[in-house]
């Protein structure tokens, strides 16, 4: 995960929060079937959506060397469980929901 959130010029705070994120996807059992270098892509792709953090999946996926597709599903299956996996003061800002929401 540090080396992933290093090569991705991510600050500590962000790699902490990813590693979190990832950390509780896997006891909350919500990456069941996931391999680890998946839950990391995800969580980190995941994380900078909720902080606004301008990184792609695939910028994501080139560092970590998973799909860029594979990063997107795993956070999908991530976001209805996105309140336990985030603080009510970053989930306030709503930037995940812009990615998620579904649009009448």
């Amino acid at each position: 995960m540090s080396r992933f959130c290093s090569n991705l010029d991510l600050d500590h705070r962000t790699q902490q929060l990813a590693t979190t994120v990832a950390r509780q996807a896997v006891d909350l059992d919500i990456v069941t079937g996931r391999v680890p270098v998946t839950v990391a892509a995800a969580a980190i792709f995941f994380t900078c959506q909720a902080l606004a953090i301008e990184k792609t999946a695939k910028d994501i996926g080139d560092v970590a060397g998973v799909a860029e597709a594979t990063i997107k599903q795993t956070c999908k299956s991530m976001y209805p469980s996105r309140e336990r996996l985030f603080s009510n003061e970053i989930l306030v800002k709503g930037h995940l929901d812009q990615y998620y929401s579904i649009r009448p």
